[in-house]
């Protein structure tokens, strides 16, 4: 057997969907199984929608993904140029190839013509397809009328017979030539359709096994009856199922998130979206285990654990699986990760400097068990960054603490014994803390609560313990929003509520 080639081939007229990312993973994961290769082309013969942007945008993403490839149009490789607006001579010579063995022929149809011919079988409740009304004009004649300018198509000849594979994923499938009618290969702008040029492409480029999605099984007719005319060993063909939302509809923006950039700006691991997307109509060998290095999904990937039925698109499923995956992510790595994140939100310069990295590691050590995403971060952090005493007073959960007198009794011993204290860590708080106990009689809840509210303006958060440094570190960081310490905190507050 031949080593094992397979491609993923994204058009640049859009952001990488997640159905699209979910083909480029499964072809990816196919080819490192099997020690094969794994070859990015790009299909952007669409001249008016395909775009540059959109290209370093789709490599930006794919890379951002985790997938790496061994031939591409930013690597080369044997059989480049990799990107089809390259390769359009390749394409009319093997056209001309085609018209010379006499498997096409050259279309002069108007597209009036072939819209009446549409309407007229729908009209007749027949399948539309074309009449091949060229299909007999002589040779030369067909020549004669192409060399003197005028517009033409080139069709493929389609032979009467039935077209069949084996597909990997569906199995054994069929088609009846009777459904394709001669289809265009070459449009009379020069430009190659796609069921023409991919074809050229998947044997040039020695491609075994053709991994794509489900609503491509209907180019595959198409696809072997080019094989047969070139008389060309055809690939094996998988299709993958399509991927559905909630609703059972397929998958869409009404649907939320849809793209690779959809999911790195919501905060989404990359390794958490390939865990997850690797089980979108794939399962374990033992049917039960759902996280996975990729090493392991490397090892245990195959087609025959493929399904074909639809695969539903669970956010919360996701969102679940990318918190496993922050709680198991190294914090230096989460802290350069958060940053953008931070920055958006107006309370850290971009890029972070080595102090201010290293005080987002315990600042996420705080608030990491909260988290499903990173864009949740800001909103998480809020009571670290952003602190009004007045607000305090008039919130529904917290102005008790001012009106109640056992609040205020713990308070007014508490506040001038920690204003006292230059260098505040949590352990001299506690010992202050016990101190205020034994003065007030207060303790567990009656006491730690108010004391919490007074510096962080809500009734629940992280502990005290991880906060207390994080206020003080933070204070003597040059951050856009400066975090206010302990001290700054309570003076505000006693101001505030009367307790100076």
């Amino acid at each position: 057997m031949p080593k094992v080639r397979v491609r993923f081939a994204p058009s640049p007229t859009g952001y990488v969907h997640v159905g699209n990312a979910r083909t480029a993973l499964f072809n990816w994961l196919f080819a490192r199984h099997h020690g094969g290769a794994f070859i990015l082309r790009i299909e952007d013969t669409d001249v008016e929608r395909s775009k540059e942007e959109y290209e370093r945008q789709l490599l930006e993403d794919l890379r951002w993904f985790g997938l790496d490839w061994d031939e591409g149009p930013d690597k080369g490789g044997p059989f480049a140029p990799y990107r089809q607006s390259e390769r359009l001579d390749l394409y009319r010579r093997h056209a001309m190839q085609l018209i010379d063995a006499r498997h096409a022929y050259y279309c002069f149809c108007s597209p009036e013509q072939l819209e009446a011919e549409r309407q007229a079988a729908l009209k007749a409740g027949q399948q539309p397809r074309y009449s091949g009304r060229c299909r007999t004009r002589p040779r030369e004649e067909a020549a004669r009328k192409v060399a003197a300018g005028e517009p033409a198509a080139i069709r493929l000849q389609v032979p009467e017979g039935v077209f069949d594979w084996n597909d990997l994923v569906h199995g054994p499938t069929t088609f009846s030539s009777e459904v394709m009618g001669d289809f265009i290969l070459v449009r009379s702008d020069g430009q190659p359709t796609y069921n023409y040029s991919v074809v050229i492409d998947d044997h040039l480029m020695e491609i075994t096994h053709v991994i794509r999605g489900d609503d491509h099984i209907s180019n595959t007719p198409r696809q072997l009856a080019l094989y047969q005319a070139f008389g060309w060993q055809r690939p094996e063909f998988a299709h993958l199922s399509t991927i559905l939302g909630p609703d059972r509809a397929r998958l869409s923006k009404r649907h939320g998130a849809t793209s690779l950039q959809n999911f790195r700006e919501m905060g989404i691991l990359p390794e958490a979206l390939r865990n997850y997307l690797a089980l979108l109509g794939w399962s374990a060998a033992d049917g039960v285990t759902e996280i996975f290095s990729d090493q392991e999904l490397i090892r245990q990937f195959s087609l025959e654990r493929v399904i074909k039925s639809p695969a539903v698109f669970d956010q919360e499923k996701l969102n679940w699986m990318n918190r496993h995956y922050l709680k198991e992510a190294r914090r230096r790595k989460l802290a350069e990760l958060s940053v953008p994140f931070l920055a958006q939100a107006g309370y850290l310069e971009e890029p972070a400097d080595e102090r201010t990295l290293g005080w987002l590691e315990r600042v996420l050590d705080a608030v990491l068990k909260n988290l499903d995403t990173l864009s949740q971060l800001p909103a998480a952090v809020r009571l670290i960054f952003e602190y009004d005493a007045e607000g305090v007073l008039r919130g529904d959960e917290t102005r008790h603490v001012a009106e109640n007198a056992g609040s205020r009794d713990v308070l007014k011993a508490l506040i001038p014994k920690l204003l006292e204290v230059r260098d505040l860590n949590y352990e001299r708080f506690r010992t202050i803390a016990k101190a205020v106990q034994k003065e007030t009689g207060k303790k567990g809840k009656d006491l730690f609560h108010p004391i919490r509210v007074a510096l962080t303006g809500a009734i629940s958060g992280p502990e005290l313990e991880k906060l207390i440094p994080i206020f003080e570190e933070g204070s003597k960081l040059p951050l856009r929003r400066h975090v206010k310490s302990v001290a700054e905190r309570l003076r505000e507050f006693a101001a505030a509520a009367g307790l100076s």
